[in-house]
């Protein structure tokens, strides 16, 4: 290519990266926004957006999410845009590192949650069980989370109901959680054994294998855009550094 058609090229490029990038800073300083939001005045986005949204924000601590998902996305729109913006060589390297970064650590989680499923119910019942036995019941934000929890995905407890076996809730009043029982009562030991309720976790990854096609392809969608904004940060900075 001549001089001024590799320049042209460059230029358009910038922009487009200007831009996306751009998107992602504002997307990162909303989500970052309504995240402290949830996190500080929860009864006013339940007000809003009526009683759904109580239960969300409540099983899944989406105010906190919001806020770790909208800061990684204004660094990374911050260093792509500005690095793009003055011809930055070290914030557009800064830039192809953290995405990078971001990609094997994806990389690295699908493969662990695919090899070693049952590693991490191994280390998910060591850590969540010992919960369930000490805070259900008594806590109540964690009691409604898990109640929450248990009634959307039709599960009991993380395993099954014997991780409530023994635990603090049983000790005061001799029975097991009604998701235990699906829902009949008294859910006694000899019920909830005959019904034989999935542990949320299995019903989880029964839900995710359900939807595979559908998660599959959003995993790759979020992972060819990454590897394109690589390539992207990459020719601009090889151009830079060979004015």
């Amino acid at each position: 290519l001549s001089p001024g058609a590799k320049m042209g090229c460059f230029t358009f490029i910038k922009v487009m990266m200007i831009l996306f990038n751009l998107a992602i800073f504002l997307s990162g300083g909303t989500l970052l926004g309504v995240g402290i939001w949830v996190a500080v005045d929860d009864q006013s986005f339940v007000d809003i957006f009526g009683g759904l949204s109580s239960t969300v924000v409540q099983v899944v601590y989406v105010g906190y999410f919001l806020i770790v998902i909208g800061a990684i996305l204004l660094v990374i729109g911050f260093l792509g845009c500005y690095g793009a913006q003055k011809d930055s060589k070290c914030l557009l390297m800064m830039f192809f590192s953290v995405v990078l970064i971001i990609f094997i650590a994806e990389i690295a989680a699908a493969v662990v949650a695919l090899v070693y499923t049952g590693l991490a119910e191994t280390l998910l019942t060591a850590v969540v069980t010992p919960l369930l036995k000490e805070k259900y019941g008594q806590d109540d934000s964690f009691t409604h989370v898990w109640n929450a929890t248990m009634e959307e995905i039709k599960c009991c407890g993380l395993n099954n109901y014997t991780d409530f076996t023994n635990s603090t809730w049983y000790e005061d009043h001799k029975v097991y959680p009604d998701a235990c029982c699906d829902f009949t009562q008294p859910c006694d030991a000899t019920l909830a054994a005959k019904t034989n309720v999935t542990g949320c976790f299995h019903q989880i990854l029964k839900e995710i294998k359900t939807n595979a096609g559908v998660v599959g392809g959003v995993a790759a969608g979020i992972a060819a855009l990454e590897i394109a904004a690589m390539v992207v940060s990459m020719y601009l900075y090889c151009y830079l550094d060979q004015k």
